[in-house]
């Protein structure tokens, strides 16, 4: 039904008669729309109008008029009242027990909210990544949720944390920890009878999951796109560079392949000293792991790894590391600033490595960044094979288990710099005063979380439920294709591009139990079934918002 403004001022009916004012032939005026007068408004009943006059203005659209051809009005009609200062999101106060006509009680005052971004840290075991999610246990989840009961969030947004703007620096795949990670919202940081309510919304969150401080940040601010770069450590036990089993699968797949790969001969691992002891001849896998945890990596081998490693440094296509990006997307471009690895140390049994990548940002999966160097060190790939895994074939790059992923803290230096500059001529108290974004004021705290929570807990998985070398005998048993580009000779071998649309014999699955960081039962294996991944297909915004 057709509305106009004007109604609530005129009469419900059109005016008994319009004169029209005369105008002489070849004035200007001829070209103005005519003027009505309308008479004293009058009262109708719904069934009774006046006669019909003249024909009525040529641009009321059509089948908004009514019997008299003139346009509808909604005078007289009963007002829809239902979603009368309804917002977006809103719950319905019906539905908590509040029916019409009984009385309800007084809506608390609104709380002035600031832009703010919280520094955290969390350890990701029993959650389903960073990212609010419906109906899973997420690390979002559970922050908003604290935020809610400590009065940080009012009641009115409780229900949709688009409406305070929610949004964070990285995103981290299920089961990642991270030392720091930065969330932006707009909160209330002046809770009524609440002294320090960083330490309040603490008292409300499980001990895995911390907020470090907050910091009062400019209304524009945008957590991603303020985010100059991130640093991620890799940590894994370095039995993973010890070659693969004699007679395994993956042996068996080059055996087959060795006369088409231009005389590539197969990898002879019965050759190193961990596979040419006596005692691995008839060996099960738990006598296999248990000398594994007391072999050492060479200095040879780790600078090996490290001459690899540098292969990542500065700008690349990552199209391979990643799921759902085409070898021409632009943003498959990333840019690594440094790769360190570190000297092997001893904790209980097991030597362990840490990988620190500082990248200006992360895609989805970065893990596979992981699984091409250690994959390639153990086999004897050259190095080369990184440069061409940046070309246009395709091919199957597995991921290392999350367990061994750890997001130490975004950067902000751009955003630093910024706000110093506005600040040289403010007190700290001046209202448009911005602190910068320091994660290192926190250190202390930060690195006691991390080894009760983050170090020790993952190292104590891995002694418990040998997570790292269950994840490499799922490779080593492999003897389809898809991974003969590790080779001796760096190349990519036509038999192990994925060609798109085109179905594969016996392609390379990887395992869901991988991407958890606890296993809960006593044998080591997830509750949840061994079905191979299937990447759901991403449109490109929803992979922007899952990267990091």
């Amino acid at each position: 039904m057709y509305y106009d403004p004007q109604d609530s001022e005129q009469s419900h009916s059109p005016p008994a008669k319009r004169p029209i004012t005369e105008v002489q032939a070849g004035s200007s005026e001829s070209f103005k729309r005519a003027r009505i007068e309308h008479e004293p408004e009058k009262t109708l009943d719904a069934t009774e109008h006046e006669g019909p006059s003249d024909t009525p203005a040529a641009d009321t659209k059509q089948g908004k008029r009514d019997a008299a051809g003139w346009a509808k009005s909604r005078r007289g009609k009963v007002k829809d009242t239902k979603n009368k200062g309804r917002r977006r999101g809103t719950r319905d106060q019906d539905k908590d027990g509040e029916k019409e006509g009984e009385e309800q009680s007084p809506r608390a005052p609104r709380l002035p909210k600031k832009q703010s971004a919280l520094l955290i840290g969390f350890c990701g075991t029993g959650c389903n990544g960073m990212q609010i999610q419906p109906d899973v246990r997420t690390i979002e989840g559970v922050l908003f949720d604290a935020l809610v009961r400590a009065g940080a969030v009012s009641s009115d947004n409780a229900d949709d944390p688009v409406k305070v703007n929610l949004g964070r620096a990285a995103r981290t795949d299920a089961g990642v920890h991270a030392a720091g990670n930065l969330v932006s919202m707009k909160l209330i940081t002046t809770i009524p009878g609440v002294k320090d309510w960083v330490a309040r919304v603490n008292e409300e969150l499980p001990q895995e999951i911390r907020v470090w401080g907050s910091v009062r940040v400019q209304n524009s601010f945008n957590a991603r796109m303020s985010c100059d770069s991130r640093k991620y450590t890799y940590f894994f036990p370095s039995y993973l560079l010890i070659p693969p089993k004699p007679g395994s699968g993956f042996q068996r797949a080059y055996e087959k392949h060795a006369q088409s790969m231009q005389g590539i001969v197969p990898l002879d691992s019965s050759a190193h000293s961990f596979w040419s002891a006596p005692e691995s001849h008839s060996s099960t896998p738990m006598d296999d792991l248990l000398r594994k945890r007391s072999w050492r990596i060479s200095s040879d081998q780790v600078e090996l790894i490290r001459r690899t490693a540098n292969k990542f440094e500065g700008t690349h296509n990552f199209h391979n590391f990643t799921v759902g990006r085409e070898f021409g997307d632009r943003s498959n471009q990333r840019h690594m600033w440094k790769i360190e690895i570190s000297d092997p140390a001893v904790y209980g049994d097991t030597e362990w490595i840490s990988v620190l990548f500082h990248g200006q940002s992360f895609m989805l999966h970065q893990r596979k960044m992981m699984s091409a160097l250690v994959l390639s060190c153990r086999t004897s790939t050259p190095s080369q094979i990184i440069d061409e895994l940046y070309g246009p074939r395709i091919v199957m790059i597995p991921k290392m288990p999350a367990l061994g992923l750890l997001l130490e803290y975004p950067i902000f230096d751009s955003y630093n710099k910024k706000v110093t500059s506005i600040n040289e001529k403010l007190e700290p108290s001046h209202p448009d005063y911005r602190p910068e974004i320091d994660f290192e004021k926190h250190r202390e705290s930060i690195d006691a979380f991390k080894q009760t929570f983050i170090y020790d807990n993952m190292r104590c998985i891995e002694d418990r439920d040998g997570v790292f070398d269950a994840w490499m005998r799922s490779i080593d048993s492999y003897g389809g294709d898809d991974l003969l580009y590790l080779n001796p000779k760096g190349i990519i071998p036509a038999a192990a591009v994925i060609k798109k649309g085109e179905k594969r014999e016996n392609p390379f699955k990887e395992k869901r139990k991988f991407d958890l960081t606890s296993f809960p039962d006593k044998q080591g294996t997830p509750t949840i079934e061994d079905d191979e991944e299937t990447e759901s297909k991403l449109n490109k915004s929803r992979l922007e918002d899952m990267e990091g």
